[in-house]
C-alpha cells in the first residue's frame, strides 16, 4: 500500500522558520522523483519544489528561491522541506508528490499558516 505522510506544519510567525517531512512507503522510494506542492484557499495547486530521484537535480519556483531547501534521505524513505524567511504569501497545504513516468502519489498535505 502506498502512503506518503507529510508533518511538520503548523502555525508561524512571519519571517519565522518550519521544516516539512513526508514519509514514503509501497513504493522504491530512490527511483522516484520528488516535489512539494503547494495550494492556498482559491488559488490552484503550485509546485513549490522538486529534487530527481537520479542525480538528486533541485529545482524551486522562484518565489521562494533562497529561502526554501528541499533534500531527501533515501535510506529514511523520507523527503524535507526546509522553510525559512517565512511570508504570509507561504500560507497554503503543502503537499508531497512522487513521481516516475505515469505514476503519481500524493499526500494528504499539512496546513502551513504564516500569520502574527
Amino acid at each position: 500500500q502506498v502512503q506518503l505522510v507529510e508533518s511538520g506544519g503548523g502555525l508561524v510567525q512571519p519571517g519565522g522558520s518550519l521544516t516539512l517531512s513526508c514519509v514514503a512507503s509501497g513504493f522504491t522510494f530512490g527511483y522516484y522523483d520528488m516535489s512539494w506542492y503547494r495550494q492556498a484557499p482559491g488559488k490552484e495547486r503550485e509546485l513549490v519544489a522538486g529534487v530527481t530521484g537520479i542525480g538528486g537535480r533541485r529545482n524551486y519556483v522562484e518565489s521562494v528561491k533562497g529561502r526554501f531547501t528541499i533534500s531527501r534521505d533515501n535510506a529514511k524513505n523520507t523527503l524535507y522541506l526546509q522553510m525559512f524567511s517565512l511570508k504570509p504569501e507561504d500560507t497554503a497545504v503543502y503537499y508531497c508528490n512522487a513521481k516516475l513516468v505515469r505514476i503519481d502519489y500524493w499526500g494528504q498535505g499539512t496546513q502551513v499558516t504564516v500569520s502574527s
